[in-house]
This record gives structure tokens, C-alpha cells and sequence, in this order.
């Protein structure tokens, strides 16, 4: 046993610190990034934030609607064939939208059934609630075998070391959070887990020395921590409860006191399981918890909400492009990050 003394931090303990500036408005910042990538050698451009492949998240009609903004979609792993032709006749959503699977058998081989049906999807999402396991590695190994062609994203995990295990196995982003979600409850179940601001600022910093990018996964409450785990080094964000609870995600709207309300639960949670796979197996249990969130209406409010954010963040620290954040930023350590006197936003 051994205990790593330096400190680790989330998002809500540092804040940015704000620096001279030539920009005049918001509207000047780009947030546009244009990437390519280690294996695939895709070359994409668009806002670099992703739903992430939850229920109520990870959907068609939320695809359809961040590809306005160009933002990316992960489906979850269950999207039907009948809804993703909805989308294939769009060029656009080949390079916004990607194919998620697990690493079972059954996943890998509608993956490819996917693949085979719609060849121009360009990102494929190995998503595994644990990427330390050595059968993981082989997995994407053996997907970048038989796609190599196709941009890879892996995960999840925290550390340096592991996200260079599964850049050199093939993976061309790795996917960075482990326990910090809103309904994730694997700190709590397990005790296992690492604070985001960090893993993203160590992960960043191996993938990047190998060509490879991250994506940061889970932990944003707002828009300005989003801009930090850019700040941090970030190439994506990923993001789930920040777009749940609109009327693109689906779902059955339930009122209580006047109000309108939608479940949203954690993808390891006991009803994803229950949903997708008849329950819980006798050997593991929940990690993933279910709550009932405001109904938000349309995307459009949280997405432009969102987007000017980031934006305000990058004049605040002198950044014209979202590429230029990390360079400009300096983060704070701090108690607080606000004021909730008259209650939490």
C-alpha cells in the first residue's frame, strides 16, 4: 500500500485566472478546432464538444440537433438501424456522430453489422466503464485491425500510463473520467476514482507527447467547466446531465405540481441494466444512479448557453481561438467557486 501525497483537483477547485486582452467582443472568439488524427488520419474541424452515449443523451434527434452547431454525438451502444438511416443520408453527421460499442462479442459484432451497413461513419466509441483490464488494450487493438481507417475512441481511464497503453494499442482519442458523472456512483460503490481537473491535465500531457488526443469525460455542472477542462488540455469534452432533460433526448415526461420533469440515469446504473440487458448480473453491482431533472425543452437555449461560455472564458484570458485557451490559461486554486447565497444555479 503507498499513498500519493500531491494534491489532485476537480473543476470547482480552481478558477481562471483573468489576463490583459486585444479582444473586443465574445463574437470574435473561434471556437471552431480542426484536428487529425494519430491512426485514421481524418482530418475534422467543428466545436470539439461531444454528447456523450447515454440514454437520453446519446440519440438521434440530439445528434441531428448539435450538428447544426457542429457539435459531435456518441450513440449508445443500442440505436437501432432503423433510426441511424435517418441520419446517413446527411454527409455532415458521417464525421459529428459516433458508433459505440461495448466489449462483448454480441456489441462488437453489431459494431460491425453497423460498420458494414453504413461504411461512412468515421469515429467508432470502445466505451468501458473500466479500461485498466489487458483485455481491454487487445480489444482496441484488434478494432484497429479491422478498421484502420476509422478514428478510434477509447476509454475510460485517469492516468498517464494508461492513456498511453491504449494510444499505442490503436486508439486515436482516449476517453478521460472515471466517477466524476452527475448519476455516477462508482466513487461511491467502489471508492475507486481520480479528480477530473487533474486526470485530464496528466492524460493531456501523455497523449499529446505520442500524436493522440482525449477527450475529458463527465464532471461539468456549467459552461465554465467546460472551459476548464479545455484550459486544461482537453482536445473534447463529453458531455451527459448538461444535455439531458430536452425534449430531442425522448423520454416520457412526467408532471408533478404543476411541473415537467424526465428520468435520467447513469449508463451502469440499475435501470440501464434492467433496459438493456434484463437486470443485473449476480456478480456486480449498480454504479450509476436514477433522478428526475426539469424538462428543458429544445437544445437550442442550453447548446447557445453553453457555447457562450467558452467563449467569455477566452476573452476573460485573452484567447481569440479555442485552441489558443490552454496556452492562456492560468488556473487559481480556490475554496469557493461562487456565491450561493440565494441557492445553486
Amino acid at each position: 500500500m503507498r499513498i500519493e501525497e500531491e494534491i489532485k483537483l476537480d473543476y470547482s477547485d480552481v478558477l481562471f485566472r483573468p489576463k490583459r486582452s486585444t479582444l473586443k467582443s465574445r463574437k470574435e472568439v473561434d471556437l471552431k478546432r480542426k484536428y487529425q488524427f494519430k491512426y485514421s488520419r481524418l482530418l475534422w474541424e467543428g466545436i470539439p464538444i461531444i454528447a456523450a452515449n447515454m440514454d437520453g443523451v446519446g440519440e438521434i434527434d440530439i445528434a441531428k440537433k448539435l450538428s447544426t452547431f457542429k457539435l459531435m454525438t456518441a450513440l449508445t451502444k443500442q440505436q437501432q438501424i432503423s433510426d441511424i438511416v435517418k441520419i446517413n443520408k446527411n454527409k455532415l453527421m458521417h464525421s459529428l456522430v459516433a458508433l459505440s460499442c461495448g466489449t462483448s462479442k454480441e456489441s462488437y459484432s453489431r459494431l460491425n453489422k453497423l460498420l458494414s451497413k453504413f461504411p461512412k461513419f468515421q469515429f467508432i466509441c470502445i466505451d468501458v466503464a473500466n479500461g485498466y483490464s489487458e483485455n481491454f488494450s487487445k480489444f482496441v487493438y484488434e478494432v484497429r485491425k479491422k478498421h484502420p481507417r476509422k478514428t478510434i475512441i477509447a476509454g475510460n481511464v485517469v492516468t498517464a500510463d494508461m492513456t498511453q497503453e491504449l494510444v499505442l494499442s490503436g486508439a486515436d482519442i482516449v476517453k478521460v473520467g472515471i466517477g466524476p458523472g452527475s448519476v455516477c456512483t462508482t466513487r461511491i460503490q467502489t471508492g475507486v476514482g481520480y479528480p477530473q481537473l487533474s486526470a485530464v491535465l496528466e492524460c493531456a500531457d501523455a497523449a499529446h507527447g505520442l500524436g493522440a488526443h482525449i477527450i475529458a469525460d463527465g464532471g461539468c455542472t456549467c459552461p465554465g467547466d467546460v472551459a476548464k477542462g479545455f484550459g486544461a488540455g482537453a482536445d473534447f469534452v463529453m458531455l451527459g446531465g448538461m444535455l439531458a432533460g430536452h425534449k430531442e433526448g425522448g423520454g416520457s415526461i412526467i408532471k408533478n405540481n404543476g411541473k415537467s420533469y424526465i428520468e435520467f440515469y447513469g449508463s451502469s446504473s440499475e435501470e440501464a441494466n434492467e433496459k438493456h440487458y434484463g437486470g443485473l448480473a449476480d456478480y456486480r453491482s449498480s454504479e450509476g444512479k436514477k433522478v428526475k431533472i426539469l424538462y428543458r425543452n429544445s437544445l437550442d437555449k442550453t447548446v447557445k448557453e453553453i457555447l457562450g461560455g467558452i467563449r467569455s472564458s477566452c476573452t476573460y484570458v485573452g484567447a481569440p481561438t479555442l485552441k489558443q485557451l490552454s496556452k492562456c490559461t492560468t488556473f487559481v486554486r480556490v475554496n469557493n467557486q461562487y456565491n450561493d447565497t440565494f441557492g445553486k444555479i
